[in-house]
């Protein structure tokens, strides 16, 4: 089994900068790609970027200029940097794991799931 455990969220004010961490430990000899989701106080969860085994990103329109997904292999280890913060960015922040070397911006699509850290950004 994967297990994915995130950390490094936290309240900050708009404008901000935070740095997400999210450490995937148990399966990981296989390729997988690594994705982060968020989920706004009652809303649904959507989909934030996504980084393919080989380093492809993409991300939602929403966040796009302002966060940047990465990933270190050697520590089985992705990050989302998240820069000039606002309000609307509040929300749990999920780490997914989907198997294989193609991503997926799909919920559905997604293998495996972190039990998510909490970012607060207060105007």
């Amino acid at each position: 089994q994967l297990q994915l455990v995130e950390s490094g969220g936290g309240l900050v004010q708009a404008g901000g900068s935070l740095r997400l961490s999210c450490a995937a430990s148990g399966r990981t000899f296989s390729r997988f790609g690594l994705n982060w989701f968020r989920q706004a106080p009652g809303k649904e969860r959507e989909f934030v970027a996504t980084i393919s085994w080989g380093g492809g990103t993409d991300y939602a329109d929403s966040v796009k200029g302002r966060f940047t997904i990465s990933r270190d292999n050697a520590k089985n280890t992705v990050y989302l940097q998240m820069n000039s913060l606002k309000p609307e960015d509040t929300a749990v922040y999920y780490c997914a794991v989907k198997w294989g070397i193609v991503t997926s911006t799909k919920e559905d699509d997604m293998d495996h799931w972190g039990k998510g850290t909490l970012v607060t950004v207060s105007s």
